[in-house]
């Protein structure tokens, strides 16, 4: 039998890390668009959470950064890293392949009817900047589970169906290693910003991996909260194992959705923060549920590894507080600081995909241990540029830069030919 655990994979912060405001939708983006970025300091900020998790006894691995600029990509739009229009250029410098939540979407071995894991590369074609990330993503997942007796990975979801990947799908089990249900979370427009995930997408998703009706529940966004700027479903509620823990106004049909989650997993525990003691607003700037909620070792509980911000917010500290005195699942808190991926809309959940496998059907490459870390740790100070202006896009000694770091990393990984 397979030691099937959860895997952190975390996308290294890339040495292109940029404020252009490329996401509709996504406040801290927008408000911070123009602003100077830091992408070695962001990288050592991902590695730290990285080596913090470890540190926790949690499985952790992570991804490369993708090839920047994409100059393929606006070849295909007829135009150059010189020559095209500043959105265009800004787009393929983009390294929101950071954000691995959106790499794909999971179904653990439990769950699907041939027992395999299965992993559908997320086609994020709502946003510009993202939609051309996918191919890069998917060589990386066949390199990192390549093991086809235990992970089968799919195409993405075709036009014109949007799919954002982990971001909108959670995932309740009375334990990693045990059949479970997932709840894919899909939006309606209506509001001032887009919806990013599709129902059609999602369903599509479910299909592929072989989930039976009693392994899959379909669950719309409150539009109320896409409003707000929870452009992901991440944003507003986070799972694990036989906990959900979302605001209160998370979902357009809250009760029903709980009711159908109690009906296929009675042990479900649902922990829903009152928008009387956190508003909706608050959630979102603090960013709240977009932690990652795992399970500690030794039958220790639960934690929550936070955003700094959530500490600094006091509605939010003294509700989180109350609830890990309480008796409850979630026992610790632990705030870490990813300053830079918040100032352009993600937090420590965005910056991880959760695959529960037996490490040892992994390419190790791609598997975190404290000397890896430090050898990654080196590459980017040496190699990462300290500051990046939005403006500085157009110039091609920056482009050159930010392609000799990305190689520097994948050598001291040991990836070669790591896109195709």
């Amino acid at each position: 039998m397979s030691a099937l655990v959860e895997i952190n994979f975390d996308g290294i912060i890339g040495p292109s890390h940029n404020y252009a405001g490329l996401s509709i939708g996504n406040i801290a983006s927008s408000s911070n668009a123009g602003e100077t970025a830091y992408p070695r300091e962001a990288a050592m900020q991902g590695i730290a959470k990285m080596r913090h998790n470890l540190g926790l006894g949690l499985a952790q691995g992570f991804f490369m950064p993708l090839d920047r600029p994409n100059e393929a990509w606006l070849a295909s739009l007829g135009t150059t890293v010189t020559d095209a229009e500043p959105h265009l250029r800004a787009a393929a410098f983009s390294a929101s392949s950071m954000w691995a939540a959106n790499a794909a979407t999971i179904s653990p071995a439990p769950d699907a009817s041939d027992g395999k894991c299965h992993l559908t590369v997320a086609n994020l074609q709502t946003m510009p900047h993202r939609s051309h990330e996918w191919p890069g993503t998917l060589a990386q997942l066949k390199l990192a589970f390549a093991d086809r007796g235990h992970f089968s990975i799919h195409a993405p979801i075709p036009s014109p169906f949007g799919d954002e990947g982990a971001a909108n799908h959670m995932r309740l089990c009375p334990g990693h290693d045990t059949p479970g249900i997932e709840i894919f979370v899909y939006g309606k427009s209506g509001g001032p910003f887009p919806a990013r995930q599709h129902i059609e997408a999602s369903k599509a998703v479910a299909r592929k991996h072989g989930l039976g009706a009693d392994r899959a529940i379909f669950a719309q966004q409150a539009e109320i909260a896409i409003a707000a700027g929870a452009f992901h479903n991440d944003v507003v509620a986070v799972a694990n194992e036989r906990v959900l823990f979302t605001h209160e106004q998370a979902f357009e049909q809250p009760d029903a959705l709980y009711e159908a989650i109690r009906a296929k997993l009675p042990e479900a525990e649902i922990i829903i923060v009152p928008a009387d003691r956190v508003s909706l607003a608050d959630a979102i700037k603090s960013y709240l549920f977009n932690a990652q909620l795992v399970t500690l070792p030794d039958a220790a509980g639960m934690a929550l590894i936070l955003p700094s911000e959530a500490r600094e917010n006091e509605a939010v500290w003294g509700y989180l507080t109350d609830l890990a005195a309480g008796n409850g699942p979630i026992r610790r808190l632990c705030p870490v600081d990813v300053r830079q991926s918040m100032a352009n809309g993600g937090g420590p959940a965005c910056l991880r995909l959760r695959v529960v496998a037996d490490p040892a059907t992994v390419d190790p490459r791609f598997l975190a241990t404290p000397a890896k870390l430090d050898a990654i740790s080196a590459v980017v100070t040496e190699q990462w540029p300290k500051a990046i202006n939005p403006d500085q896009l157009s110039d091609p000694q920056l482009g050159d830069a930010i392609g000799r770091a990305r190689e520097a990393l994948l050598a001291v990984c040991g990836f070669t030919e790591l896109d195709r």
